[in-house]
């Protein structure tokens, strides 16, 4: 029970927090439609500039390859390369 009902006020405390998110404009590059349809289904866009200047090409590898095995996002090989290619062209620190 007590877990349920932090549950609901954690989604009342969030719910003005994400309704005024603004929409991140990533750097139009080939690759990035594919960020789009896969990234934003589970986290805001704006952690990719944000985490740009700590994560050199070789770690956007490490962090998608993350995101796949260890958080179960289901994105296929294709898109994967894709997207770590956009990565680490765009935002490669």
């Amino acid at each position: 029970m007590n877990k349920l009902i932090f549950a609901i006020l954690a989604a009342l405390i969030a719910a003005p927090a994400a309704a005024d998110d603004k929409p991140v404009a990533l750097k139009k590059a080939p690759g990035m439609e594919a960020v789009e349809a896969n990234c934003q289904a589970c986290h805001s866009l704006a952690y990719i500039p944000m985490n740009s200047p700590f994560l050199k090409p070789a770690a956007w590898d490490a962090e998608v390859g993350k995101m796949i095995k260890v958080m179960g996002a289901p994105i296929d090989d294709a898109d994967a390369k894709k997207i770590t290619d956009y990565l680490k062209a765009n935002y490669g620190g």
